[in-house]
């Protein structure tokens, strides 16, 4: 036979146990983010060109090919490296040279970083090299940006388009 008290100790127990967990799972309160700031995406994938000119192949070189390989160009497949700049209001916040991807080096380089910045009014500038040139920069971009607490502004290059998306 059960005795009374030994369910009301059960009750008991259940109900310490229960507010002990709803305590740890609303208690401390953990802030991933800073409240009063915001927060830049920068990600995309570009093929650069490539490191070298395909070259127009003689009647000769074709002619020694396989019936199945034979084509009137060859091309190098290493591409270039990327040179990628981010700036806000006049601070660079992000200056790498990003290294094509795969073994031959001929895949896309990939960029995904996240910056925490202030938020407010800012000046945001975009740059970026994909070709062979020694200075300056192949795609830039300047825009003004009101960036509100908890924000997350994403920056993309549309390689197709040839231009930065910023949303």
């Amino acid at each position: 036979m059960r005795r009374p008290t030994a369910g009301l100790g059960q009750a008991v127990f259940w109900a310490i146990f229960m507010s002990l967990i709803g305590a740890f799972a609303s208690w401390p309160r953990v802030h991933y983010f800073p409240q009063g700031d915001a927060q830049i995406k920068m990600s995309f994938a570009h093929g650069s060109q490539r490191k070298s000119a395909c070259r127009k192949l003689s009647s000769e070189e074709i002619a020694k090919l396989p019936a199945k390989e034979r084509r009137p160009n060859t091309c190098d497949r290493e591409r270039l490296p990327i040179r990628v700049q981010l700036a806000l209001d006049g601070k660079t916040l992000y200056d790498e040279t990003l290294q094509p991807t795969g073994l031959s080096r001929d895949g896309p380089a990939r960029l995904y970083r996240k910056f925490v910045v202030q938020s407010g009014s800012h000046n945001l500038i975009i740059r970026l090299r994909d070709s062979d040139r020694v200075e300056g920069f192949d795609h830039e971009q300047s825009v003004d940006v009101a960036l509100r607490p908890l924000q997350n502004l994403v920056v993309e290059f549309k390689g197709d388009e040839g231009m930065f998306h910023i949303h």
